[in-house]
């Protein structure tokens, strides 16, 4: 950095190597620490993804009360059980693509046959928006029994839980929290855990057993990380190189 100064010519005077060097350092290990960031949600997501493909694989019956356990809450099990829906109004998370198409996530209260087992958020399905965003109609579905993934709500990211009743009666979310979604369905409590209807089952709408519908799968995140650490490197090798063409200059 150059700077004139003096009222009878100009003199050109440097900024110090040290401080250019603690600039650059910093910059550097700030880019490190989100490439870090990066690495961990990579490491995160697989053992996620691992997990689920685990159960998946074994799909071992466990009843639907397991849903309210508060030492599996971030846990997968493949849950099956009797009950009913009951006449709460339907829940529709918004923002949710499919298939490249805008659309919403409906679910529905499951209420468990099994003493003592708390209602449960079922997700349907998948449903496209039209232009006007005129949101679908989701009716209770007449099944007396269901089977699929429990799973912990998708994450809210920074989206607060904010519930906008529509004029059907039912729910439009940004962010599924069962605990704030309870007072609006009128119930006591909810599991923390919602359950994701078997796409073999002949009820509900488009679905499947994707856990990563609308974030990144581990691979991006993983490039971004390469990234990160390459701006790193790149903001050393550049303060080396003005640092060795200022000594050569003199």
């Amino acid at each position: 950095i150059i700077a004139g100064s003096g009222s009878s010519g100009m003199s050109k005077r440097r900024l110090p190597l040290w401080a250019g060097w603690l600039l650059a350092l910093a910059v550097a290990a700030a880019c490190a620490s989100l490439g870090l960031w990066q690495l961990q949600r990579m490491h995160a997501k697989q053992a996620l993804l691992d997990d689920a493909a685990q159960v998946l694989q074994q799909r071992p019956g466990r009843p639907l009360a397991l849903a309210a356990d508060p030492a599996r809450a971030r846990g997968f099990d493949w849950a099956a059980g009797e009950g009913r829906f009951a006449a709460s109004p339907a829940v529709l998370l918004d923002n949710q693509n499919h298939q490249g198409r805008a659309g919403v996530r409906a679910y529905r209260v499951f209420e468990p046959a099994q003493p003592g087992a708390l209602p449960v958020l079922v997700e349907l399905g998948w449903l496209p928006l039209p232009g006007d965003r005129r949101l679908p109609q989701v009716p209770a579905p007449d099944v007396e029994r269901v089977a699929g993934l429990l799973l912990p709500p998708p994450s809210p990211g920074l989206a607060a839980p904010v519930v906008q009743v529509q004029s059907d009666g039912s729910l439009l979310v940004v962010t599924l929290d069962p605990q704030a979604l309870a007072p609006a369905l009128g119930v006591a409590a909810l599991a923390p855990r919602v359950l994701r209807l078997d796409p073999d089952l002949p009820v509900g709408y488009a679905r499947d057993l994707d856990l990563l519908p609308n974030t990144l799968p581990p691979e991006r995140h993983l490039g971004y990380a390469v990234q990160w650490f390459a701006l790193a490197l790149a903001m050393l090798v550049i303060a080396a190189l003005l640092t060795w063409r200022l000594r050569r200059g003199g």
